[in-house]
């Protein structure tokens, strides 16, 4: 049965903690939460998810750290999972970031999964001390450190970009934290079916959609996982009403990621009451209806 995620990319942020008791209040399974580190004035590089290369945002849209967030609205509901979409991975310092993972994880009784990118902008990894440079393979011993530490015990690591002896982050998660591997490139997604729990997309129609989970399951049978559950995470730009989301399950998508007020025709900074509204109707539409039955 597909899954539905909620996003709450780029809307007020004293909103979100309402919004989550709203989301699970109607049926949504998780938030998936948006990760941007600054706007920078003059970007280097074009961004990789829209046709002419800008950005959807300004210098004033509304961040928040997506692990504090999903802290938070973790406080305040109880069965709602929480998954960035997508942790910009390569700014950041694998040890600091593995102790707040786990932190996360612990206080919101392992409601949480890391969904991990590389990062597209040059200045994130400049500004942040990290070289630009080769950050694919950055990325992916990060990913290992991570793993390493998240699975408790005292241990240890000597690789080509880090290295450190015998250390313990207690407690430990008590259950393994998901990775979500992001990006639409060959490398990306062969990093998803290597060592992800699951793959998440950016904006794509149904047909992109289809064919790349066409692609993934072909890696994971490369790499003896075709067995292994796997999440095909989707954020859909042409699959609307019922029967576009019957043709995604049909593709295989599993977590469908939505914003229920934007089809709605209301704005990122649509009052709360609305956004509420929306979030209800959606879910007598899609969740509760019985069209997966």
């Amino acid at each position: 049965m597909m899954k539905y995620s909620l996003s709450v990319a780029m809307g007020p942020v004293d909103e979100l903690v309402a919004l989550a008791r709203c989301a699970e209040e109607v049926g949504f399974d998780a938030i998936a939460l948006p990760d941007s580190l600054f706007f920078m004035e003059s970007a280097a590089a074009d961004y990789p998810y829209t046709p002419d290369g800008s950005r959807m945002w300004n210098a004033e849209t509304p961040w928040v750290d997506p692990l504090i967030a999903a802290a938070a609205m973790g406080a305040v509901t109880s069965t709602l999972r929480f998954y960035t979409n997508v942790l910009k991975l390569g700014s950041r310092n694998p040890l600091l970031l593995a102790r707040q993972v786990g932190s996360v994880a612990n206080l919101t009784g392992n409601r949480f999964a890391l969904g991990v990118g590389i990062g597209w902008a040059p200045e994130e990894f400049e500004w942040c001390g990290v070289p630009y440079a080769r950050r694919g393979a950055r990325v992916d011993e990060m990913i290992e450190v991570i793993k390493l530490v998240l699975a408790g015990g005292m241990v240890e690591f000597h690789g080509q970009f880090y290295d450190f002896d015998r250390l313990q982050m207690s407690p430990a998660p008590s259950a393994p934290v998901p990775f979500y591997v992001g990006g639409h490139t060959d490398v990306a997604l062969k990093r998803a079916a290597r060592i992800g729990d699951g793959w998440t997309s950016a904006m794509m129609t149904g047909a992109q959609l289809a064919e790349t989970i066409g692609k993934l399951r072909a890696l994971l049978a490369e790499y003896d996982r075709a067995d292994v559950p796997f999440e095909y995470q989707a954020v859909c730009i042409d699959k609307f009403g019922v029967d576009g989301h019957r043709e995604l399950a049909q593709a295989g998508v599993t977590d469908n990621i939505v914003i229920p007020w934007m089809l709605d025709g209301l704005g990122f900074d649509a009052p709360l009451a609305a956004k509420q509204d929306s979030l209800k109707r959606f879910a007598d539409t899609y969740i509760h209806s019985g069209w997966q039955e």
